[in-house]
C-alpha cells in the first residue's frame, strides 16, 4: 500500500441500496444490481461479524482453530425509511391510489448496502452484498415543548453470497475512478493480475528498506 492510512473513523452518511438479482443457469450462479439509491438521514449503524470459532484439541492443545464467517447482523438506524424502500425492498405494494399495503404472504428481497465512514484522512465507502432486513417497528411519541424527531431502525442481516463474497472497502489504495463512482453501481472485485501484484509488492519491500 502506497496511500496514506486513516487513524480513526466516524459519522456514518452516504446510505446506498441497490436491489440484488440472483439468476441460477446450468449450475452457476450470478448477481446482477440495480442502480443504488439514496437514503439520506442516516443516524447510526451497528453490525456485529457472525460466525464461530471451531478448535481441535490434539497433543494436549487446540492443535488447529478456525473461524467461520457468517456475514455480518445488527442494526440501521435512519431518520425515515423511504417509500421506495419500501415498495422494492420490503415488497410492499402500491395501490391505483397511492397507499402502500403490506401483505403477510410477501417476502422482502436482497440488496446491496452502501454506506460511508468519514476519515482523518479520506472517508471509508462499504458496500455489504446480500443483504436482508426485517421491517421496522412503528412507533412515535407526543410533541411536548420542543420536537424530538423519532427514527427507524432496520435489522439488517448480511450474508455470503454463494461465491463467498460478503463485503468490499475503499482502502488508501483505491482507485480515483473507483472511488469517485462508488455510488454509481455496485462494485464487484476485479482479480489482482500478476503483473500488479509483483508491483505491489516491490512497494512494499522498497518501504521496508
Amino acid at each position: 500500500m502506497t496511500g496514506e492510512e486513516n487513524k480513526v473513523k466516524y459519522n456514518i452518511k452516504n446510505v446506498h441500496v441497490a436491489k440484488q438479482t440472483e439468476k441460477n443457469t446450468e449450475g452457476a450462479t450470478t448477481y446482477t444490481y440495480d442502480a443504488p439509491k439514496s437514503i439520506p438521514g442516516a443516524v447510526s449503524i451497528s453490525l456485529d461479524a457472525q460466525g464461530e470459532i471451531s478448535k481441535f484439541y490434539a497433543d494436549g492443545i487446540a492443535y488447529y482453530v478456525t473461524s467461520a464467517n457468517n456475514g455480518y447482523e445488527g442494526d440501521l438506524e435512519m431518520a425515515l425509511i423511504p417509500s421506495w424502500f419500501r415498495v422494492e425492498i420490503l415488497n410492499e405494494e402500491q395501490d391505483k391510489n397511492g397507499v402502500l399495503a403490506e401483505n403477510a404472504d410477501k417476502t422482502t428481497n436482497p440488496f446491496a448496502l452502501l454506506f460511508e465512514f468519514d476519515g482523518d484522512v479520506k472517508a471509508i465507502r462499504r458496500c455489504l452484498y446480500n443483504c436482508t432486513c426485517t421491517r421496522p417497528s412503528i412507533a412515535s411519541e407526543t410533541k411536548e415543548e420542543t420536537v424530538d424527531p423519532g427514527t427507524e431502525t432496520l435489522t439488517i442481516t448480511n450474508s455470503p453470497r454463494k461465491d463467498g463474497l460478503v463485503k468490499v472497502q475503499t482502502g488508501p489504495d483505491t482507485a480515483d475512478g473507483t472511488y469517485t463512482g462508488w455510488y454509481n453501481k455496485v462494485y464487484e472485485p476485479v482479480a489482482v493480475t500478476s503483473e500488479v501484484a509483483q508491483t505491489a509488492e516491490a512497494n512494499r519491500r522498497d518501504r521496508l528498506c
